[in-house]
Formats: structure tokens, C-alpha cells, sequence
């Protein structure tokens, strides 16, 4: 199997939000909400047992929405979000199983990478977009600058810490693709439903990212 082009299947999605489901119904009204708000992706995140149920839904529920399984561990779990019907996956670090899982599985994916070594070593597996994480724990700005030449080929999506204020910054930056942020599905909205504030969120990303 060949490597899936994560950087094809993300163009033009420039901000990413990270999003922890806490029931099926309410990733599908959020994913609405984003998508209504001009938001066309979203990371679900695999950490509450209704997860991959929300994926599934949002993928067969919401058309236009760019579906991603966040915090993919294992070769396993890359399985059951492309089963799922994720369309890309992500996770925090990587390994060579999971690099090898992506591929099997014709899977768009994001590897995390914090250090040189494991940039160099997920290029070597063939892939280019690469999850930049936690990106503000580690002076991310600084490191995509410092990597801007000897990884002249290959796109970040910094992750971590990142909210509206700092968004406009990281995407100044040539080498970066997207970034991925948990600022426009914020704990108290969900808790209260409020999906038109979700909406506005997104409106305001979306105009954020056209830099």
C-alpha cells in the first residue's frame, strides 16, 4: 500500500478543531455547527467510549465535513477509525507500526513529531503533513522556523496550547499547512448546547485562516 496524501485530502482546511465527544448526538450538532460556521474538518478525539460512534455518525450524517480520528495510539485503533469511516487520522507521537498501520489501511495520517529525528524518520515512512505536538510546550514557533530548511519539504499541523490569539501566527508560517486548536468547541457551549455559539467560533476561524 501506498502512503494516502493527508496534505491533498486537508487542503484548504486550514484550522482543525479538536473535538472530545460526549455523545454521538451532540458531535453530529457540532459538526453542523462548524461546518455552518465555514469549518470544513474536525479531529474527534478517542477519548470517551462513544468516539468512534461519533465518527461514524458524523461521517454518514454530515457531508462536506472532513471526518479525522484523534489520538490514535496503535495499529488497532488506526483499524477501527478507518472502518469507522474516518478520513484521516492523527496522533500525539508515532511509532513504526503506526506509520506501517497507515499505510495498510490507506489511511490519511498525521504522525506527531517533536524532535529532528522523528521528523526524519516519519518522511522516511513517507509522510509529509506531520502533527507538530504540544506545540506550545515546546516553542513551536522557534522550531518551525529553525526546520523551514533542512525539512524544506514538509507541512506542519502544530497542536497544543494554540487558541484564536496565537492561531494567526502559526499560520503565517510557510511551513505550515494547518494548525489544530480545541478553542472553538469550548466545554461550556457543549455543555449548554449552544451551537450557534460553536457557529461563530468557526465564522471567526474561518476568516482567521485566510492568511
Amino acid at each position: 500500500m501506498s502512503v494516502v496524501d493527508a496534505q491533498a485530502l486537508l487542503r484548504g482546511s486550514r484550522i482543525i478543531p479538536v473535538y472530545t465527544p460526549g455523545s454521538v448526538d451532540e458531535a453530529v450538532a457540532v459538526a453542523q455547527a462548524l461546518l455552518r460556521g465555514g469549518i470544513d474538518a474536525i479531529e474527534v478525539t478517542l477519548r470517551t467510549p462513544v468516539a468512534l460512534d461519533a465518527i461514524a455518525a458524523v461521517a454518514a450524517q454530515v457531508p462536506g465535513m472532513k471526518v479525522g480520528a484523534g489520538t490514535v495510539l496503535d495499529a488497532a485503533q488506526m483499524r477501527q477509525v478507518q472502518r469507522a469511516g474516518a478520513s484521516f487520522a492523527v496522533s500525539p507521537g508515532s511509532s513504526p507500526q503506526l506509520l506501517a498501520a497507515a499505510r495498510d489501511e490507506s489511511m490519511a495520517y498525521l504522525p506527531g513529531v517533536a524532535t529532528g529525528s522523528e521528523v526524519m524518520a516519519a518522511m522516511a515512512a513517507g509522510f509529509d503533513l506531520l502533527k507538530l505536538f504540544p506545540a506550545q510546550a515546546i516553542n513551536a514557533l522557534a522550531l518551525l522556523a529553525a526546520w523551514r530548511g533542512p525539512f524544506a519539504q514538509v507541512r506542519f499541523c502544530p497542536t497544543g496550547g494554540i487558541d484564536a490569539a496565537r492561531a494567526a501566527e502559526y499560520l503565517r508560517q510557510p511551513n505550515v499547512a494547518c494548525l489544530g486548536g480545541s478553542w472553538l468547541t469550548p466545554a461550556d457551549a457543549l455543555a449548554q448546547g449552544d451551537w450557534e455559539r460553536v457557529e461563530t467560533l468557526a465564522r471567526e476561524a474561518a476568516a482567521l485562516s485566510i492568511v
